[in-house]
């Protein structure tokens, strides 16, 4: 049997996943991070990207999150996610009109700063999502 730690994937709305798993993969703030049972302790920024998760038995789960934090604790592993949602629940067309919304935004000349990081933003969420969605084809 692998060796497996207990994954918590939480959002403000909801717990996403609970339960054991062999790896979960994530996008952090300096780049992709794969966890494994016996990780050292961390606690870093996730980025806008997936949560890639191989469970007992070598089954894998997609989740889509907005950015959050990572905890990884000997025993347990924690990513608290401000917005959370699995794969199979995201909407590509969705995500398509989010994206050209938001590159229409920044093309605009009449954004003001706090408009362009907002946009900037929704964009780098709208691309996430859209990778996942590719990803899960």
């Amino acid at each position: 049997m692998a060796m497996t730690v207990h994954l918590d994937v939480v959002s403000a709305e909801d717990i996403i996943f609970s339960g054991l798993v062999e790896t979960i993969q994530v996008t952090g703030s300096e780049g992709e991070l794969g966890i494994l049972p016996g990780h050292a302790p961390l606690l870093t920024a996730l980025k806008p990207g997936m949560v890639r998760v191989v469970k007992q038995h070598g089954h894998e789960e997609v989740i889509y999150i907005a950015g959050g934090t990572l905890e990884v604790q000997p025993s347990s592993v924690t990513v608290l996610a401000d917005v959370a949602t699995r794969a199979e629940d995201l909407d590509e067309k969705t995500a398509l009109d989010a994206k050209r919304k938001a590159e229409e935004h920044l093309a605009s000349s009449a954004a003001t700063d706090m408009s362009y990081a907002e946009a900037a933003a929704e964009l780098s969420q709208a691309i996430a999502q859209l990778k996942v969605l590719q990803m899960r084809k």
